[in-house]
Formats: C-alpha cells, sequence, structure tokens
C-alpha cells in the first residue's frame, strides 16, 4: 500500500470538488475551494479521524482501508473509472470485478449533461433506481436521497417495502407506478443476465410484497424513457411534470429530469421551486402561499 501517494491523491481529489455540487453550502468562511475533510468523511460515512489518517498517509499500523470504505470514498469524490481503478491499485486492493451499484462511478457523458441542467431537476441513476448524483433542485423536489446500502439503495426496494417511500405519490397513481418499476426492473434483470444482485433483490421483493411477486409473474417488460408523474410536494403541494430518462449506452446508468409545458401550472411550481431551493427547504416549509407567491416576483426583478 501506498500511503503517500494515496494521501496525495485524495486531496487533489477533494480540492477539486465543489460544495455546491453535492448540495452543502458554500459558506463566507470556507477556507478551502473544494470539500473540507469533514464533509469527505460524512459523505463517505467514515470518521473525521480516519479520513484525516488517510490523507495525511499515517494510518496507524498501517491498516488498509476497506474494499466499501474505498467505493464509498470514490463515490463521493466522483471519481470516474481510470481514476477508481487507480484508487484500489494505491490502497493494495483488488479492484471489484463489477461497478455498478451506488458505489458505481457516474458515467463522464451523464455527469456531464447533469452539470449542465441547472434549472431543472435532474439526478443520474441505475438501472436498479440507486441515485449516483443529482443536482439543488432534485433534492428541494425530491427529497435528499436517503444513504442506504445494500438492496434499500434501490428506490424499487423501498417503494415495495417501505410504505414511506409512497408519500411522494398521490396515492391514486401508486398502481402506475409499480406496473412501470417492476416492467422497467424486468428490463434491467434480463439486460444483466444472472447478476446475483438482481436475483437477491426479485426473491426478497416476492417475499415481501404480494403486489410486487404478482407484477412480476406478468412478464410485462418496458424500458421507462418518459413518464407523466404528480409529486406531491411538502410546499407547494401536487406539481404535475413530464419525467424524461437518457440511458447511456450500455443500459446500465440513466440521467432523469423533470419538465413542464411552457405556461403550465407545473412550470410555474418548478420557478417557485427554484426560490425554496435557493431559500433551503428547511427555512420554507412553514410558508404561507402569498409569501411564496412575493419570493417569486423578487427573484424575477
Amino acid at each position: 500500500m501506498n500511503l503517500p501517494e494515496l494521501g496525495a491523491f485524495l486531496r487533489t481529489r477533494r480540492d477539486r470538488i465543489r460544495p455546491a455540487e453535492l448540495g452543502l453550502p458554500q459558506g463566507q468562511r470556507r477556507r478551502v475551494p473544494g470539500l473540507r475533510r469533514e464533509e469527505v468523511a460524512q459523505l463517505a460515512g467514515l470518521s473525521a479521524d480516519y479520513y484525516t489518517e488517510l490523507e495525511r498517509g499515517s494510518v496507524k499500523n498501517g491498516v488498509q482501508p476497506s474494499t466499501q470504505t474505498l467505493a464509498a470514498l470514490a463515490r463521493t469524490l466522483r471519481l470516474n473509472g481510470d481514476e477508481r481503478d487507480h484508487l484500489f491499485h494505491l490502497a493494495a486492493r483488488p479492484i471489484p470485478p463489477s461497478a455498478h451499484g451506488p458505489s458505481a462511478p457516474v458515467q463522464p457523458a451523464l455527469l456531464g449533461l447533469l452539470d449542465r441542467l441547472s434549472d431543472t431537476p435532474a439526478r443520474v441513476i441505475t438501472d436498479l433506481h440507486e441515485t449516483l448524483a443529482e443536482n439543488d433542485l432534485a433534492r428541494t423536489l425530491l427529497g435528499r436521497s436517503p444513504a442506504h446500502r445494500g438492496p434499500a439503495a434501490s428506490f424499487v426496494y423501498r417503494w415495495f417495502t417501505d410504505p414511506r417511500t409512497r408519500e411522494m405519490y398521490p396515492p391514486e397513481d401508486h398502481p402506475h407506478h409499480s406496473r412501470v418499476f417492476v416492467a422497467d426492473l424486468q428490463a434491467a434483470a434480463a439486460r444483466r443476465g444472472r447478476d446475483p444482485q438482481v436475483t437477491r433483490m426479485v426473491a426478497v421483493l416476492r417475499r415481501r410484497s404480494q403486489e410486487f411477486a404478482s407484477l412480476w409473474d406478468t412478464h410485462d417488460v418496458a424500458v421507462r424513457r418518459m413518464d407523466h408523474k404528480r409529486i406531491v410536494h411538502p410546499v407547494l403541494g401536487v406539481i404535475a411534470l413530464d419525467c424524461y430518462n437518457l440511458l447511456s449506452e450500455d443500459g446500465r446508468q440513466r440521467l432523469l429530469w423533470f419538465t413542464a409545458p411552457p405556461g403550465s401550472p407545473g412550470a410555474e411550481q418548478l420557478e417557485l421551486l427554484s426560490v425554496i431551493g435557493a431559500q433551503e427547504l428547511s427555512g420554507t416549509e412553514d410558508m404561507a402561499p402569498e409569501r411564496l407567491s412575493e419570493a417569486r416576483t423578487g427573484s424575477q426583478r
């Protein structure tokens, strides 16, 4: 293990990430252009002391960081495929045979597009609906993606196992979304072949959800490329939007973004959403509609 090089590599990757890219406040007292060590540690699920030791190349007893730790750092620092492999090489860890799931690096083409979508909610997900990256408006619209690992990292898995996940859609729309999710998962399972991750997920969902088992047995299949959604927002109420998907060449990742026809109520709500995002959702949950209107007017001056 090359600890000095590993530490130097982590420092340079941390310095290039701007806080806004990960939904963190810029702040006026920030002394570094990129992320702080504490922020990287928190986002990667590590202790601040341990991450600091990694960067300084002075890990106690020379203990190697685990594969899970390296994968979490690669995700947090938005490493591409070559950088991720380099990180594993420096840590003297074998590179995992597949780079799928929430620890996978975002494909550069999709990440480049996401970085340019600043005025519409957008996120990059896997074909199992695991969030890899998202912009500020997506967090404001959908809430920050939970830091789950394992099957629960998949929104589809949570849809059929955690009733709270469904609160973001009106109850009358739930049957439609269930059918769409299962048909899309059928396509992903066939594309991946005998992928153990998908096999385990399907087996667990069949046991835990009769609804999923019934839909799975229909063998309906359809890759989701476009859908109409009504999203329940805590401040703006129900927002009717169009959701588009752009798939990567291998189909393993996709960029999805939300929009609405000009002049529609959904378009107006998206404008208000940008105001809420700028002021942070936590500070506007109790804001009255008339105050939101005033905020929107002020943002247009």
